[in-house]
């Protein structure tokens, strides 16, 4: 437990480094602070911090910056969060103020990179899993065929089979009859399981045609779970502590292609209340390290749906990140449940 005064200077040194990014010394803290002590105290004070992991000394300074385990006090008890002003705030409703649900993920997407400067990210609320009104089966060439999908909410997906052998027009209607038949209002994975009892049953020419045909549907939808859309990672390359390291902002960048892992960190916050805050390791991705991520969850309806997010550096300005972040899930939630009104 830190006495008021220690926790008083770390406020003090984490919101000097957060405004200009340089190590924070002694006598600078003594003129900042507000508080009536020598430089020698100060620096008293600071090795008891930097003692506890709350600060760390730069090799190249005799100041201090924060560290990880300092930010995280901050965020958690010395942080005074700025109420967002009327113009940012009239910005948020404005670029929610649209009818078409992707359109709105993309502005909100967009409005958290471009009012925080950083990543912005939103995780769309999961498809649901689309069921199968109708198969067709078209001969392209001796052994390339088209596979037609269409399904109940008339959605069309169309597939190119590569074969091992050629199949009669005749034979092509009788596989697609048959699917329709045993299977229509199924979706892919319910068709898998049927299927795979009966493929036995098949004639032995016409079961890689069906094995193929399951393949190709389950390719045709599995971008239907949790897809995000992010905005302004470009921002990321004018943030100076990220920049300097390219291997690492490499790594970002890949990370940032790779659904499962940024979205399962995201999917964390749809367990809890209000906004969630990531800093450095706390995240468990090693890429995110030097990053702090601040996410909250969206609702339609009083359901839990996706979440919002910010991608950016440990080293941003929290007390303004934090309000952009729930407002603009607020904002979201409130206006995907007016779309889903009857």
């Amino acid at each position: 437990m830190l006495d008021n005064r220690s926790r008083a200077l770390l406020k003090t040194l984490i919101e000097h480094y957060i405004a200009d990014g340089q190590p924070v010394g002694s006598r600078a803290l003594s003129r900042v602070s507000g508080l009536d002590l020598s430089p020698a105290t100060i620096r008293n004070v600071m090795a008891d911090l930097e003692e506890a992991g709350f600060v760390a000394s730069p090799h190249t300074s005799a100041g201090r910056i924060p560290t990880p385990r300092g930010y995280r006090l901050f965020v958690d008890s010395l942080l005074t969060v700025q109420p967002l002003a009327a113009r940012q705030l009239g910005e948020i409703e404005d670029a929610l103020h649209v009818t078409h649900p992707q359109q709105l993920i993309a502005n909100a997407s967009q409005l958290l990179s471009s009012l925080t400067h950083f990543a912005g990210i939103v995780v769309a609320p999961r498809r649901a899993v689309p069921k199968i009104r109708q198969i067709e089966f078209l001969n392209l060439s001796e052994k390339r065929i088209l596979l037609i999908i269409v399904t109940t909410d008339g959605d069309v997906q169309n597939r190119i089979l590569l074969t091992e052998k050629p199949y009669a027009p005749n034979e092509l209607t009788a596989a697609a009859n048959y699917l329709n038949q045993h299977f229509a209002g199924l979706d892919f994975e319910q068709i898998r399981h049927r299927l795979h009892a009966e493929l036995r049953q098949l004639r032995d020419d016409i079961r890689p045609l069906m094995a193929a045909a399951l393949e190709a549907g389950d390719d045709a939808f599995s971008g239907n779970q949790a897809p995000y859309v992010i905005s302004g990672e470009r921002n990321l390359l004018d943030v100076e502590e990220l920049s300097s390291n390219m291997k690492r902002l490499r790594e970002l960048f890949d990370l940032f292609e790779q659904r499962s892992a940024l979205v399962g960190l995201l999917d964390v916050s749809n367990r809890a209340d209000g906004v969630q805050i990531f800093i450095g390791g706390e995240s468990g991705i090693a890429s995110l390290d030097e990053c702090s991520v601040v996410t909250a969850r969206y609702e339609v309806d009083g359901q839990v749906v996706g979440s919002v997010g910010v991608i950016g550096p440990t080293r941003m300005a929290y007390e303004r990140v934090i309000p952009i972040v729930d407002i603009t899930a607020r904002l979201l939630s409130s206006a995907l449940s007016q779309q889903s009104l009857p």
